[in-house]
């Protein structure tokens, strides 16, 4: 859905800020977070490891989550990248392994060539922004907007990001999913219906995982039963 004038602007000029201020981060504080976010995401998150997981190679100073992917994967996730097949079309995944042949697309980002697909059953993703209500800001090309729309079940969307990306809100329209976990160099934060809250354990973390995989289990199954 077109964002009205004043919004659509609004979002361009917050997006340029928000990239500037994320690449301005001193690469010994970019490390030091970035390895902070690794420990939650294996802390809070071990049914990963069980998982196909969809990621991002890091642009524009985004939170990079190779690291914890790599452990996952060691671990027994099946992890993909994804692609841009058509304009206004949903990203599709495909398999990625250190040393899957890699090609470029859309902004020169790396995807796998020749891989098999898959359907991630998790997503890290890295937003320009977050709000306090577990909404994310992208790029404006809207690729996540239909990715997420067009899968049912949902999968575990997991936003990577660091705290000098957190604004109040970034005024969510209908088509904006919200998150249903943020995770910064500060902690978890689980995206709930009184926004974000801080969980203080990795026992709260996987309380809160395993409700919502059962919450898309049971969607899936009786989406199953209709078809």
């Amino acid at each position: 859905m077109p964002l009205s004038g004043a919004l659509s602007i609004w979002r361009r000029n917050l997006r340029a800020t928000m990239i500037e201020t994320r690449l301005s981060i001193p690469e010994q504080d970019r490390r030091k977070w970035n390895d902070a976010i690794t420990q939650s995401l294996i802390r809070h998150f071990p049914q990963l490891a069980s998982m196909r997981i969809g990621f991002y190679w890091p642009f524009k100073g985004e939170v990079d989550g190779r690291h914890a992917i790599r452990y996952f994967r060691m671990s027994g996730a099946n992890v993909a990248l994804p692609r841009v097949v058509a304009k206004g079309e949903p990203l599709q995944f495909f398999e990625w392994w250190p040393g899957a042949p890699m090609r470029r697309g859309v902004w020169d980002i790396p995807y796998p060539e020749g891989t098999r697909r898959i359907v991630p059953q998790a997503l890290f993703i890295a937003p320009v922004a977050f709000d306090e209500a577990g909404y994310r800001l992208g790029y404006g090309g809207g690729y996540y907007d239909r990715t997420l729309a067009a899968m049912s079940p949902q999968p575990l969307k997991i936003a990577l990001a660091f705290e000098a990306s957190r604004i109040a809100t970034i005024h969510p329209q209908a088509h904006d999913i919200p998150m249903d976990f943020v995770v910064t160099e500060q902690g978890v934060y689980h995206a709930g219906p009184n926004g974000l809250v801080r969980l203080g354990c990795s026992r709260e973390s996987l309380r809160r995982t395993e409700q919502i995989l059962r919450q898309r289990l049971a969607e899936s199954a009786r989406l199953g039963a209709l078809a």
